[in-house]
């Protein structure tokens, strides 16, 4: 017996399928994983390994602000809070509760994502009911207050001196680790696979039946809540589910740097890069965090060193020694130069201007 035909949508998600499993993008995205992961055996520098894997976690972060503002159009400045609660809560876990151990690391990051989903639930409900920028300083006000509190309850949070914890089994530094590697590499493979795995689950939330309703909400949200949509509570859900990925890389990035303290974690600062990196790469792109994460934070690395190069290569020349103590204003030369010449981020400008080239009926697969 025969099996039926195909419907048309069926037809036409199969054909999506094809499409994508054939696209560039794809492999593009497999040779950076791969890059990544053969990091360690190409450039075994730790300033090598450090950079990779921030630019990963923060390129992560990025996409998980992506969802709530690029996806949602929700303009929140109280992001980076739900990160610095996953790191808060690891670096207590494996540091308060005794000889740390992998259940306490386990109870580390559960805890940080329930705290933070509960937070970010009531904040929802307290600033979702307010638009624009109101709702804006309402998250960066819940924001402070984190960050004063994290500075003022030393007894909890080691105040401004932070925590310094401690990894347990094969994370732990001067471990012999699995397969010949050391404890800082377990730990490297092992945030690179989450961050992965991050990806891939909010590539599937934003093309998901629900993502596809938030950009509806986004585009117009009236129209929306004509059509009989509770446009608060799928905004909910999308902060919601923002700050607990959030929470997730917050742990990692405790466990790769061992240290936390409130400006590491919950200074605003960091909430600013993470708007940079999105503006960069390309608001509602989810993969233009990457792009932006490897720009910003490359720069930042790099561009302080060129003192020491510039005094090595032209040690007679002191105006170019004095041009290399101003990394700080290239840096914003760069960033200036990247929104004139990519007005809506690397990867977004490149993608339009790829759909202009395959003309109007493949826009809607970029």
């Amino acid at each position: 017996m025969s099996a039926p035909a195909p419907t048309p949508v069926q037809a036409a998600r199969a054909a999506a399928r094809r499409d994508r499993w054939r696209s560039p993008t794809l492999s593009l995205r497999l040779a950076v994983v791969l890059a990544w992961a053969l990091l360690p055996a190409v450039g075994p520098s730790f300033q090598l390994l450090d950079l990779a894997l921030k630019i990963a976690l923060f390129a992560t972060l990025a996409a998980s602000y992506d969802v709530v503002i690029g996806y949602t159009g929700i303009v929140s400045f109280g992001h980076a809070m739900f990160f610095g609660f996953g790191a808060y809560a690891v670096a207590l876990a494996v540091g308060r509760l005794g000889a740390p151990t992998y259940g306490h690391l386990l109870q580390g990051f559960l805890a940080g994502i329930v705290v933070s989903g509960v937070v970010a639930v009531v904040v929802g409900a307290f600033s979702l009911r307010v638009k624009a920028i109101f709702f804006a300083m309402i998250t960066l006000a819940f924001a402070e207050f984190a960050l004063i509190l994290a500075v003022q309850w030393g007894a909890l949070t080691g105040g401004e001196d932070g925590l310094s914890p401690k990894l347990p089994g094969v994370f732990a530094a001067g471990a012999p680790g699995v397969f010949g590697l050391s404890g800082r590499l377990v730990t490297y493979y092992t945030l690179l696979a989450v961050c992965l795995g991050l990806f891939l689950v909010m590539s599937r939330f934003v093309h998901s039946p629900l993502g596809r309703t938030l950009q509806a909400i986004r585009d117009n949200e009236l129209r929306a809540e004509a059509l009989g949509y509770r446009t608060f509570v799928f905004q909910l859900v999308a902060t919601s589910f923002g700050s607990v990925v959030a929470t997730v890389l917050g742990g990692g990035y405790a466990m790769w740097v061992r240290y936390v303290n409130p400006e590491s974690t919950l200074g605003i600062p960091i909430m600013l890069d993470v708007l940079l990196m999105v503006i960069i790469g390309g608001i509602g792109t989810l993969h233009g965090g990457l792009v932006g994460a490897a720009i910003l934070l490359s720069a930042r690395t790099l561009l302080p060193n060129l003192r020491g190069l510039s005094g090595s290569l032209f040690a007679g020349s002191e105006i170019l020694q004095r041009l290399s103590e101003r990394w700080l204003l290239y840096f914003g030369i760069l960033f200036v130069l990247v929104v004139f010449f990519f007005p809506r981020g690397v990867l977004g400008t490149l993608r339009e201007a790829l759909a202009r080239r395959r003309g109007p009926t493949a826009s809607g697969r970029t």
